[in-house]
């Protein structure tokens, strides 16, 4: 078959599926909402939703060390910028800002980390909720625009939150987080539909060797395929496994979409230090700025999900069953939940048997929580302890995305040159990030600190850990997640990578919180770097040791015991005389 020709289009797996060819008006509809969402993610959360929260707490705080002199000051910083400074510049180690919430007293720093620490909590918790159901029937798309529409508008109504009412604002970062991880799930969860049903694909697959072809029975289905690659109407399907000419179109897609969102990021950064500028001579107030730039941000999600709805098709996944439409809304929905919060319960069953896979989990658990929780501190810190103001902040965003950038490109260059496995790799990345906790505590030590510079004495000293920390991300997020691939049991790839994000965001609560209570009990920032030192450096040993081939082999064997039955419902339904047998097998071969 020449590449100019048009492939036939393949057979629906099941009732419903829309496999009509992707076009190119699709894919663009694909990066316009990874367009939409990155900028919330960069701007709002990485960047200026920390900063704004501390901020509309300060206007109403008191300073730790008298708790009863305001901590506002109508002067502004070095940068030209009418954010709001500390009273004075004191020189004492506990100078933090309080205010006093639900009958104590917590810093104003802490007011942020708590917050950033229950929203992704809740962020864990609505993936769990629906996660599943997303794949099933046309519930896709909905979700997608529900929760990118639902985000956008709650980043534009903190224009309304004033200092008076910023008991509000923890609320709106809630419910702007979890639409925004929850939309990124989707999101990812369209990015192999499309891909399958791409021409190019769908022309490479035709155009398969003989050998490919030499288990194919005249129906055209595998005769001698491995276990548990079925359709859900219980005829045999194609492995879900991408070949080769799918990957790399994956791939470029993906790449492309990341790209083309720090691409949007970036000029959004530069677009609000502009905002803040001219908002530092029209206005005191010391947050308007900052909620300004919030409206920008939510604006520009809510602009760019719009092409999403128009040039998106909808590509339903199968009916979870057809017993639904036999009850009301609300049995349908206690349905859907149970069923959500089965598979995730059953995949946890299957991912604890693979040994391999449940090394890394417990290692990536602990290590999302030191990233997202470094990330959080660097903001909070520099904005409080080194002075900086919002325009400095947002340069040093735009240092670490740039240098995201960078890394995505480099780390695989260098894991090439130096002959590196993928964990070895990772434990590079880790060993890397160890550098900026460890910097910070070089604060601590006399001669340091005599000097009057470095252990992050001085602003400027914290723009190279952004470049760092940027670098670290662009290597973890890509290796992490392709690494964590390779031990899922082949026909399951879908609620194994659930579990991933879920252990990613529910452990991202913890090292928050505790950042949170470190900086109540000793009113500075600094001491948290110890926790995130150790923190940082837990799951060195646990990625070390994973034996990827191993892996391998025992999620080859697992796949014996998933995913046998046709009906959605009973995906991982695996009966105990099975889960001892698979087990085994695992043991017999360690």
């Amino acid at each position: 078959m020449d590449d100019g020709e048009v492939a036939e289009p393949r057979a629906p797996r099941y009732p419903g599926e829309d496999t009509s060819e992707t076009s190119e008006r699709e894919i663009r509809g694909w990066y316009c909402y990874g367009l939409a969402a990155e900028v919330f993610a960069v701007c709002g959360v990485g960047s200026f939703l920390p900063v704004t929260l501390e901020q509309l707490a300060r206007d109403r705080g008191v300073w730790f060390n008298d708790r009863t002199t305001s901590c506002m000051a109508k002067v502004a910083d070095e940068a030209g910028t009418a954010t709001a400074l500390l009273l004075s510049r004191k020189k004492e180690e506990h100078n933090q800002c309080i205010i006093h919430l639900f009958g104590g007293d917590i810093t104003t720093s802490s007011f942020a980390m708590y917050t950033f620490s229950l929203a992704v909590l809740v962020q864990a918790l609505s993936l769990i909720s629906f996660s599943s159901v997303a794949d099933y029937g046309n519930y896709r798309k909905k979700f997608l625009l529900g929760f990118g529409f639902t985000g956008a508008i709650t980043s534009m109504l903190f224009l309304l939150v004033v200092p008076k009412i910023y008991i509000v604002a923890p609320l709106l970062v809630i419910i702007g987080v979890t639409c925004l991880g929850s939309s990124n799930v989707i999101l990812n969860s369209f990015l192999p539909l499309l891909v399958l049903n791409h021409s190019q694909a769908r022309r490479k697959e035709t155009m398969a060797p003989p050998i490919a072809m030499a288990n194919m029975s005249p129906e055209g289905s595998y005769e001698d395929e491995p276990p548990g690659y079925e359709s859900t109407d219980g005829a045999k399907a194609v492995p879900s496994k991408l070949d080769s000419p799918q990957l790399g179109l994956q791939n470029s897609i993906s790449s492309k979409g990341v790209g083309i969102g720090y691409a949007a990021a970036v000029f959004v950064q530069i677009i609000s230090i502009l905002v803040l500028y001219v908002m530092s001579k029209l206005s005191n107030s010391s947050t308007l700025g900052l909620r300004l730039v919030l409206l920008m941000v939510g604006v520009w999600w809510f602009c760019f999900t719009i092409p999403v709805s128009l040039w998106m098709r909808s590509r339903p996944g199968p009916p979870l069953t057809t017993a639904l439409s036999k009850h009301t809304k609300v049995h349908t929905v206690i349905v859907y939940l149970s069923f959500a919060w089965g598979s995730v319960w059953k995949t946890v069953k299957v991912a604890v048997k693979l040994r391999q896979m449940s090394i890394f989990l417990i290692a990536w658990f602990i290590l999302s929580d030191a990233v997202a929780t470094v990330s959080g501190t660097a903001i909070l810190f520099a904005r409080t302890e080194l002075k900086m103001g919002t325009v400095p902040i947002a340069i040093l965003s735009i240092t670490a995305t740039s240098s995201g950038i960078a890394g995505a490109f480099l780390w695989p260059i260098i894991s090439r040159r130096y002959n590196l496995q993928t964990n070895r790799t990772i434990v590079c990345c880790v060993a890397l990030m160890e550098i900026i906790p460890l910097y910070g505590l070089m604060g601590y030590l006399p001669f340091i600190k005599a000097w009057g510079v470095g252990g992050l004495q001085q602003y400027w000293e914290i723009y190279p850990l952004g470049f760092v920390h940027g670098f670290v991300m662009g290597g973890l997020s890509s290796y992490c997640r392709s690494f964590y691939g390779l031990l899922i049991p082949p026909g399951s790839e879908a609620a194994f990578y659930a579990l991933y994000a879920i252990t990613d965001k529910g452990s991202s609560a913890i090292g928050p919180a505790v950042v949170g209570v470190i900086v109540d009990a000793t009113g500075t920032i600094r001491p948290a770097f110890f926790f995130l030192a150790v923190l940082i450096a837990l799951p060195l040993p646990l990625i070390w040791m994973v034996d990827v081939e191993k892996g391998k082999e025992d999620a080859a064997r697992m796949a014996r015991f998933i995913g046998k039955s046709g009906d959605a419902n009973e995906r991982f339904a695996i009966g105990e005389d099975e889960e001892h047998e698979a087990e085994g097998l695992i043991r017999d071969h360690d």
